[in-house]
């Protein structure tokens, strides 16, 4: 409404006299690394109508609100799972946050979190975890940072006679 660009007549279109580059057909190297910039904080996505079959692994977040079966490992890097998303796969990445449905191993490094429209049915294990209330969550649960080497543990246990116990589960936790 205020723009200049509103002040021009409809029918009339800018023609730029800048010099055009030709694309070579024959050359292998039509997408240069000059030619595209993306922020290298975006995320990758695995958009809804996408479906991969198989084992993916990357250094970047990642988004999935597709179809992802098999294996997902992403090191140092976060996961999300959108609301559309449904994975049959085992997890692992620093943090990972499910919106949809997740089956299979999750491992959070740092965190896993599930919103009120996640659901999760397998093991998760992570230093961290937050489930919102309306979350679904069916299988072993291992939280909380790791006290040791878990063979020492058994060892130092059997040699007083006794069995190794399962830590203790503070007031107002859900199991």
């Amino acid at each position: 409404m205020w723009k200049k660009e509103d002040a021009k007549p409809q029918g009339v279109t800018e023609i730029s006299t800048a010099p055009v580059g030709t694309a070579n057909v024959g050359s292998s190297n039509l997408n240069t690394p000059g030619n595209a910039q993306v922020s290298s904080n975006a995320a990758a996505c695995i958009s809804q109508g996408i479906r991969i079959k198989g084992e993916v692994s990357g250094k970047e977040d990642l988004f999935i609100d597709g179809i992802l079966e098999g294996k997902l490992e992403m090191g140092a890097a976060s996961v999300t799972i959108g609301p559309n998303g449904k994975v049959k796969a085992d997890i692992a990445a620093r943090e990972i946050v499910v919106r949809g449905s997740v089956t299979g191993k999750l491992a959070g490094r740092d965190r896993v979190q599930l919103w009120n429209t996640g659901s999760v049915v397998g093991e998760v294990q992570t230093e961290r975890l937050a489930i919102e209330d309306g979350a679904v969550l069916r299988g072993k649960i291992e939280a909380g940072k790791p006290r040791g080497n878990r063979s020492d543990i058994g060892k130092s246990a059997a040699v007083g006679g006794e069995s190794p116990k399962a830590g203790s589960v503070a007031a107002g936790t859900a199991i």
